[in-house]
């Protein structure tokens, strides 16, 4: 009982000594200052940064595809522009298909990196691969005389036939009657 006592009276004491309690370290205008900085960063500076890191995020999946030369980087762009529109829905299927191996695309064309040129881009070369002969160029057609004649003679006939309408429509003057 009288360890209670100690106890009751040593807790009463150490209340009467404790200093009041502040709200803040700021006192007058530092804490207006304080708070007008604070308003500013909450207001301004973190909508700001949440909107960047959340279009950041939404085209990781963009940048990985291109990174990893994904052949359906189209798709996968329009897919996160798609998840930016709806929230965030569809970012984890852009994610998992820019890590994915287009095992059909490779089935199909031989490859599963991207190919910018068509069919490995010896299509649309116009310069020899590395160790190829370039080839000879094609003799140039031989045109024949017949051939010539033939069209000189229907181009006459066509200029023939456009001066007779210009004549006839010259003829029935501007109304267009006879």
């Amino acid at each position: 009982m009288v360890a209670r006592r100690r106890i009751a009276v040593l807790s009463l004491l150490a209340l009467a000594w404790i200093a009041p309690a502040h709200a803040s370290l700021f006192e007058g205008e530092a804490l207006d200052t304080v708070a007008n900085v604070v308003a500013w960063f909450a207001i301004v500076i973190v909508p700001v940064t949440l909107i960047a890191v959340f279009w950041w995020v939404h085209i990781m999946p963009e940048k990985i595809a291109e990174k990893r030369q994904h052949p359906q980087l189209g798709a996968i762009k329009i897919v996160c522009l798609l998840s930016l529109v709806f929230g965030g829905m569809l970012w984890p299927i852009a994610w998992v298909w820019a890590y994915t191996r287009p095992v059909f695309h490779k089935l199909a064309y031989g490859t599963d990196k991207i190919d910018e040129h068509g069919h490995g881009g010896d299509a649309v070369g116009l310069e020899p691969m590395p160790g190829e002969v370039a080839p000879a160029p094609a003799p140039a057609p031989v045109v024949k005389s017949e051939d010539t004649s033939e069209l000189r003679r229907r181009i006459a006939s066509l200029e023939m036939q456009l001066a007779a309408a210009s004549a006839q429509a010259q003829r029935r003057g501007p109304e267009g009657g006879p």
